[in-house]
C-alpha cells in the first residue's frame, strides 16, 4: 500500500481467463463493510459472516485479496503466513459473487495467494471447509489439494470429525507449492 492508504491495484488483463477490466489487488480494511454486508447473501442466506473477522482485512492485508470490476468487489480471499509454521500459509475465507462463480475468478485469487506466500517461503498451503459446502470442496480439488486427517464422514463426504466443536466437523486440505 502506498502513502495514501489506498489498496494497491495489480492489472489481470495479462491473466487467463480474467476480464482485462477487471483488477487483483491487496484487501483492505475499507472493503470489510461492504462484504460484510453482502456475504451471507453470496451464500444463499446461510448465515456465515461471523466467521470473517474484520482482523483478517487490517492485520493480514499483504496476503489477502480482492478481485473486483469497476470498483465493485466480485470476489476476495483472506489467508495468512502462519506464524506457528512460517513455512505455510493458510486460506481462511473466500468468497465469489454468485453471479461470478466459475469464470476463473477463484483460481486467480488463489493463484495469487500462492504466489505471494511462495515469495515468503511458504512450501505448503491449508484450508479448511464445511463437509456441506460440497462446491468449496469440488474447488479445492481442483485446485490440486488434497484431503488429510480424515476421522469419519459426515453424509459420505469425508471428513474430520468434530474438528471445532461437537458437530462441528470440518474438510481439510492441504497443498505443495514448493
Amino acid at each position: 500500500m502506498g502513502d495514501s492508504g489506498a489498496p494497491k491495484l495489480i492489472p489481470a488483463d495479462s491473466v487467463d481467463g480474467v476480464d482485462s477490466a477487471m483488477n487483483v489487488r491487496h484487501l483492505h480494511e475499507t472493503d470489510y463493510d461492504p462484504i460484510i454486508a453482502v456475504i451471507d447473501d453470496w451464500w444463499g442466506d446461510r448465515k456465515i459472516s461471523y466467521l470473517l473477522p474484520r482482523v483478517l482485512f487490517v492485520h493480514f492485508s499483504s496476503t489477502s485479496f480482492a478481485i473486483e470490476e469497476a470498483g465493485a468487489v466480485l470476489g476476495f480471499l483472506a489467508g495468512f503466513v502462519s506464524q506457528t509454521y512460517p513455512d505455510q500459509a493458510y486460506i481462511h475465507f473466500v468468497g465469489i459473487h454468485p453471479n461470478h462463480r466459475r469464470g476463473g475468478l477463484g483460481r486467480q485469487l488463489y493463484s495469487t495467494f500462492f504466489e505471494t506466500v511462495r515469495k515468503l517461503g511458504c512450501t505448503t498451503v491449508r484450508s479448511i471447509t464445511s463437509p456441506l459446502n460440497t462446491g468449496s470442496i469440488a474447488f479445492h480439488t481442483r485446485m490440486g489439494f488434497e484431503v488429510e486427517r480424515v476421522t469419519g464422514e459426515w453424509q459420505g463426504v469425508p471428513c474430520t470429525v468434530n474438528y471445532e466443536l461437537k458437530g462441528e466437523h470440518r474438510v481439510l486440505f492441504v497443498k505443495s507449492i514448493s
